[in-house]
């Protein structure tokens, strides 16, 4: 008899697990309350790499003279339009996960799911009416949604998160960007580009504080940002939001979290801005589906635990994606992952999942990608290391397409050459960590790399003389 495998949520996570898990056999119900594709697709990944390539085109054209192009009249972005562009591919991606939701028998259910006792799912449907879902095997996948800052919280209008930046019918004149993670560098290129002069106020002592963002790589963002005149604070924080008629009036201050502060940062300063953007951090979406009932695990913000086969403290009940908070790592393609292990795991499996080689890919202009550790982490952890860099400068691919900042950065073992971390700035980066990802995967050297023939003249050619270099080789770099 087959299993009852009962998924909540139709993101990354969810829908590849449900795919999954019939493929292996199971009977599979998903449920979701919005739309399949999760954040990712309808509100994150897909629906801001529209609008940054909007943003590029219109760059282009700005720079079509350099490339024998004469364009004449005023060039502006028309929103309408993007809008409907999104809204196309969001909608045509959508369709396509719904057909391979029918392809392997998944039965995906609309609505709000509860979970009343163990092994039973309610499910309140769009048409108010309640259902019941027995399960044998529960994947619980409903990932995040934007944090909201009591001290300025979202009003939709002037105060408003990534959800609404991704919906502006105008662009606005001005907009002040809270948070220079990820989602607030990519924003505050996108925004730039289509005619905003942007403000991005970040509490730590750099752009893109991740830990697993190597600092050249914020250093180079933040060159790229002042040459396109986007300001940017760091070790500031936004300390009040008030909202006087058209402008919003931001209070700004010293930074409790960061380095150590000059005299310019340590002075509060006032702004006003069109729009704030708030981009600091998100929340789980587990509260209110009856966790509690089954004795579920989570910390004290609602993230839950789960091992490394995807299995909470509950026997038979796993849980992926973003619900696993910023302890594990909060990536689209890592919660697919992590639903493809799941769900063997709901077959007896005993897969696990290996975080030690999951590529971060930032859409910021140019890209960020990285995979592994960086050169601060390799020394922590006490390896004898050699850090290498190549400058995308040298390639000829890369003064033909005219896009020369950045560069790509290898840590290696000092003895045996095994890659320890790739670092990469620079057009296209997102597209060429698979390269080092599949490298670090298969604990290839630098030698082994260098010896890997590469495409002339291509921008992968970069990796090619990193591991030049690393080799004491150097033929461009």
């Amino acid at each position: 008899m087959a299993k009852k495998i009962t998924i909540i949520g139709g993101g990354p996570g969810g829908y590849v697990a449900a795919i999954r898990s019939a493929q292996l056999g199971s009977e599979v119900t998903l449920i979701e309350e919005d739309s399949v594709g999760g954040t990712c697709l309808n509100r994150g990944c897909i629906p801001s790499k529209v609008m940054k390539r909007t943003a590029e085109i219109l760059n282009d054209f700005k720079r079509a003279q350099e490339f024998g192009i004469s364009v004449k009249g005023v060039i502006h972005p028309d929103m309408k339009a993007l809008m409907a562009k999104k809204e196309t591919v969001i909608s045509n991606q959508v369709k396509g996960i719904h057909k391979l939701l029918d392809h392997n028998k998944v039965r995906l259910m609309k609505g709000h799911a509860h979970l009343r006792s163990p092994h039973l799912v309610e499910v309140k449907l769009e048409n108010g009416r309640t259902v019941e879902v027995l399960w044998d095997r529960l994947i619980l996948a409903m990932g995040s949604r934007p944090l909201n800052i009591p001290s300025f919280p979202f009003d939709g209008s002037k105060v408003i998160s990534s959800n609404e930046a991704l919906n502006l019918q105008e662009i606005p004149e001005s907009m002040l960007i809270v948070g220079g993670g990820v989602i607030g560098c990519e924003f505050g290129f996108i925004f730039s580009s289509l005619g905003s002069k942007v403000t991005i106020v970040e509490a730590m002592d750099r752009l893109l504080p991740i830990p697993s963002v190597d600092n050249d790589c914020s250093k180079v963002i933040q060159r790229e940002m002042k040459k396109r005149k986007i300001d940017f604070m760091v070790n500031r924080t936004v300390e009040r939001v008030e909202k006087d008629g058209g402008k919003t009036c931001v209070t700004i201050g010293p930074s409790h979290f960061g380095g150590q502060l000059n005299e310019k940062q340590l002075t509060p300063l006032t702004l006003e801005t069109d729009k704030v953007l708030v981009c600091i951090g998100r929340e789980p979406n587990t509260a209110h589906i009856g966790m509690e009932k089954l004795g579920i695990k989570t910390d004290k913000k609602g993230w839950i635990f789960a091992d490394e086969q995807m299995q909470t403290n509950i026997p038979g009940v796993y849980a992926v994606g973003d619900v696993l908070g910023p302890s594990k790592i909060m990536l689209a393609h890592v919660a697919s992952k992590e639903g493809l292990v799941a769900a063997e795991n709901t077959m007896d499996g005993r897969m696990e999942m290996d975080y030690n080689v999951a590529p971060g890919a930032i859409f910021t202009m140019p890209e960020v990608a990285c995979v592994g550790l960086t050169e601060i982490e390799a020394k922590e952890r006490g390896y004898d290391i050699r850090a290498d860099r190549v400058l995308f400068r040298n390639l000829g691919k890369a003064h033909v397409i005219g896009e020369i900042a950045g560069e790509a950065k290898i840590i290696s073992e000092a003895g045996d050459g095994r890659i320890l971390g790739v670092h990469m700035v620079g057009p296209h980066v997102t597209d060429l960590i698979a390269e080092a990802t599949l490298a670090m995967n298969r604990e290839c050297t630098v030698k082994q790399l260098a010896e890997t023939l590469h495409p002339h003249p291509t921008l992968s050619e970069v990796m090619f003389e990193v591991a030049l270099k690393a080799l004491d080789r150097s033929l461009h770099g």
